[in-house]
């Protein structure tokens, strides 16, 4: 049993508030569409600070001004009623109400509890990161961002779980970043004010109107919960060149260039999906998460900051997946890729809202076992937050949206490395353990 005591939890409110300019976003369809899902969560693991730093005053004092540039981030969400049709609306309104902050002490834990050589994940984990159980229509109370900072014997974690409908995975790195930076050297020089998204759904009005009785809180769900485990994969960068070199040779093309997210999440979908007990016939799909900022047309500043994500699905049936090796597997999921268009944007955008039906558990059952899920990703620079006391040596992700094939995707510590942090029911774990095919490619089994 591991005991965490709780030194502090407090509110953190950007220096500067409600400027001119900064008080309302609207929510797009893909946005609305996680008004159910589960707040992101994230952590990175630290050596251990010299007390002598003060680190923790340091961390909220330079948090203030982190959410000075990044102030959605201090903001709730916003809900209205709209009685003439009996549809409500939601936005944030970036009020500077601020961010949680929470001081917790775990003495008994120290780094090699955490980091398991074989890459397996402690149940502890889970009391590292704040806001579990909360979901993002929930932001109209809770702050939409919420740090924890869990010194362990011999190191620091800094758990942290955020309103997905407000940022994407690359905005809030890009916020972490400009903390860690504010922190280590102590004041914000040459940072550049905050560019949003804005609206990017030509010809959609908004706010988009939602039926009352689709944010209705669902009644509780009869399913069984499924026993999940977590495990980290450590990708080498010659496993990588490994795979991707089998890839070229099955394809046997130079059309395609090969990028070491799709070889890995190739060998992933096959892999897991090979032990997942399902007919050769049954659809097998593997979800992709999509940055649109640059596909746009026009695109959005490259570092603009929201929720710009979009789901995007490869479809096969087990018995192609298995049959046709992993160069075909690669190709499902790069032609995928390469084919999405801002048409496919902006149909989905308009039937979501013209169907209005928002996701309520996910990407589908917590007890699926025909898909895999990839988000985040190694582009990621998240080993390069130095918040004044040393680089992370490593990252993890949060308990929260688990279902089976839950693949998050992370940049290993050394060059050209991947994680990947996988949530897979307990038996397809096993035998994926057992697998020679897949353990081949694998460093840390």
């Amino acid at each position: 049993m591991v005991d965490v005591t709780l030194i502090s939890s407090s509110i953190v409110r950007p220096q500067i508030i409600n400027q001119q300019g900064r008080e309302k976003i609207h929510l797009t369809p893909f946005d609305l569409n996680f008004l159910y899902v589960d707040y992101t969560q994230r952590g990175l693991l630290f050596p251990k600070p010299d007390p002598e730093t003060h680190f923790i005053s340091r961390l909220k004092t330079s948090l203030s001004s982190a959410l000075d540039i990044y102030f959605p981030f201090a903001g709730r969400l916003s809900k209205v009623e709209n009685h003439e049709d009996d549809t409500v609306s939601f936005y944030i309104d970036c009020n500077g109400s601020g961010a949680t902050f929470i001081h917790a002490v775990a003495e008994s834990v120290s780094v090699s509890d955490i980091l398991q050589p074989d890459g397996s994940v402690p149940v502890f984990s889970k009391i590292f990161y704040p806001m579990n159980g909360v979901k993002s229509i929930d932001g109209v109370s809770e702050p939409l961002l919420a740090l924890q900072v869990t010194e362990i014997r011999d190191g620091v974690f800094i758990g942290f779980g955020y309103n997905h409908m407000v940022a994407d995975g690359a905005s809030i790195w890009n916020f972490f970043r400009t903390w860690s930076k504010i922190c280590s050297n102590g004041q914000p020089e040459n940072l550049q004010p905050l560019a949003l998204k804005g609206w990017f759904v030509d010809g959609m009005d908004f706010p988009i109107h939602i039926p009352v009785s689709e944010t209705e809180t669902p009644p509780p769900s009869n399913e069984l919960s499924p026993t999940f485990k977590e495990r980290v994969f450590h990708f080498t960068k010659k496993n990588i060149s490994d795979l991707k070199a089998k890839v070229n040779n099955e394809i046997g093309s130079s059309d395609h260039k090969v990028s070491s997210l799709q070889a890995v999440s190739a060998h992933m979908w096959r892999s897991i999906i090979r032990h997942s007990g399902l007919n050769q016939e049954e659809k097998t799909r593997c979800f992709v998460a999509v940055d649109l900022r640059q596909r746009l047309n026009p695109p959005l500043e490259k570092e603009c900051f929201g929720h710009v994500i979009y789901n995007a699905i490869a479809t096969t049936t087990v018995g192609e997946l298995q049959g046709q090796g992993l160069g075909w597997a690669f190709l499902q999921i790069n032609n995928m890729l390469r084919s999405l268009t801002n048409e496919d944007y902006r149909i989905w955008a308009e039937n979501w809202v013209r169907n209005m039906k928002i996701q309520k558990s996910g990407l589908g059952s917590k007890m699926t076992r025909d898909s895999v899920i990839v988000s985040s990703s190694p582009w990621f620079e998240v080993y390069d937050n130095d918040f004044g006391w040393g680089k992370p040596i490593a990252v993890r992700a949060g308990p929260s949206n688990s279902i089976s094939g839950k693949l998050v995707l992370f940049r290993g510590i050394e060059e050209g490395c991947i994680d990947v942090h996988a949530f897979l029911l307990s038996d397809v774990l096993v035998k994926l353990l057992a697998d020679v095919e897949f353990l081949e490619n694998v460093a840390n089994v």
